[in-house]
């Protein structure tokens, strides 16, 4: 495999064609901030917290570095007032749903985010899709699954599955930047669910 050279933050860095923005900045220790990235998961771009600036042909365009292709000549930008504004309020409205969440707290204070400018509805979810994919992806169980849309979209475990796979494995739960308690609480509310209806089938 062939491969390019960008500029990065004023440096030249020299990927492997096929590499995203996020693992060309990664490869030479420039830190792009993300919420809904993991090394063995497939590129999700849900967050967009990883957002940076790519000049290409005269032309700027703000993307999603862990999604986005690193690409021949390309100038990219990973820290402007610009970014800034964008991940200051990305954050501000995660917030909302996790105000007490460590890895958000980080990012408000990093970028001035106001705590309360949004009314707080805390599901502790912000959709980041982690426990998700990696179930399906890494684990091969597809034991929880996102239902509904927009704001109403939550995660859902799956009781059956759920039942029978999750709490000997839990691998999910660290990975939530959020609270792994809950992945715990919903995960318990699946396997309640799970209970009458095995029972059911033992009284056939």
């Amino acid at each position: 495999m062939s491969e390019l050279v960008l500029q990065i933050d004023g440096r030249e860095v020299t990927v492997k064609e096929g590499a995203t923005i996020l693992e060309a900045a990664e490869s030479v220790g420039i830190a792009i901030p993300t919420l809904c990235h993991h090394h063995k998961l497939e590129p999700y771009g849900g967050c967009r917290v990883c957002s940076v600036e790519v000049e290409a042909n005269g032309r700027t365009m703000v993307v999603a570095a862990c999604t986005y292709p690193a690409e021949k000549n390309v100038v990219v930008r990973t820290r402007s007032e610009k970014l800034s504004r964008i991940r200051q309020a990305l954050v501000e409205m995660m917030l909302a749903h996790a105000p007490d969440s460590e890895k958000l707290v980080a990012l408000a204070e990093e970028y001035g985010a106001d705590r309360d400018r949004f009314k707080r509805n805390q599901s502790f979810c912000i959709h980041c899709g982690l426990c998700v994919r990696y179930c399906t992806e890494v684990k091969k169980k597809n034991a929880l699954g996102f239902i509904d849309r927009g704001a109403k979209k939550r995660i859902c475990f799956i009781p059956k599955i759920a039942a029978a796979e999750c709490w000997k494995c839990r691998e999910c739960f660290p990975l939530c930047p959020t609270s792994a308690l809950q992945a715990a609480f919903v995960l318990t509310e699946g396997m309640t669910a799970a209970v009458p209806t095995e029972a059911a089938e033992s009284g056939r």
